[in-house]
């Protein structure tokens, strides 16, 4: 059980359906957002790439709940640094077979893979000077620090992230209790499951290359 054919839940694969599966690509134009896709780098679980290039995708009812995330946090003096969004079903399987952690990353064969139906994002908050506050781990660390409630962080890093979890909140995202920098659309499974295909340029690299 260690691919793609695997998987029991049904997935998307070709051009969306408008309205069921639309992925609107959100880039750094987009007021009070940045961009730091972990897994167009080696920056992640694996210490290598998962996507072949930086792309940042949200389905169409996701994005509106961002820029008001944005528009919330702004007031405030911070931005939005924005770490994964859309995450295809064929990296959620790379970082399950590299990974294998219930409870950290989802096994794509159980359906709770949000990211892969376009409706989470990963992301933290950084001041208008680029600084990432203190969170008080990095981001996909997979110890119990970087759940909500830990208090074997800082206290600073505790306030950091109820104020994240305020601003996300109050802008109508869900949470993930044992990842401070995971937020979702309630009832995700709404959503279907989507392939790389759905993208006209992919962010997989190509089979067997």
């Amino acid at each position: 059980m260690t691919g793609f054919q695997d998987i029991h839940v049904p997935v998307q694969t070709g051009k969306p359906q408008l309205g069921i599966s639309m992925l609107v690509e959100i880039t750094p134009a987009m007021p009070g957002i940045e961009l730091a896709l972990a897994y167009a780098t080696p920056e992640n679980l694996t210490g290598q790439p998962i996507y072949r290039r930086a792309g940042c995708y949200l389905h169409a009812d996701a994005v509106p709940l961002l820029a008001r995330a944005a528009v919330l946090a702004q007031p405030l003096g911070y931005r939005l640094k924005i770490f994964d969004a859309f995450r295809p079903v064929e990296a959620q399987w790379a970082l399950w077979n590299a990974f294998p952690i219930p409870g950290f990353v989802s096994d794509p064969r159980t359906g709770s893979v949000p990211h892969c139906r376009g409706v989470a994002v990963d992301l933290t908050l950084i001041d208008f000077q680029g600084q990432e506050l203190d969170m008080g781990t990095g981001f996909d660390d997979p110890s119990a620090k970087s759940w909500h409630g830990d208090t074997e962080v800082s206290t600073e890093a505790q306030r950091n992230r109820y104020i994240l979890l305020g601003i996300m909140s109050a802008a109508g995202w869900d949470f993930y209790a044992r990842e401070w920098w995971h937020y979702q659309l309630f009832q995700p499974r709404r959503y279907p499951v989507l392939s790389d295909s759905v993208l006209a340029s992919g962010l997989m690299p190509p089979a067997g290359g």
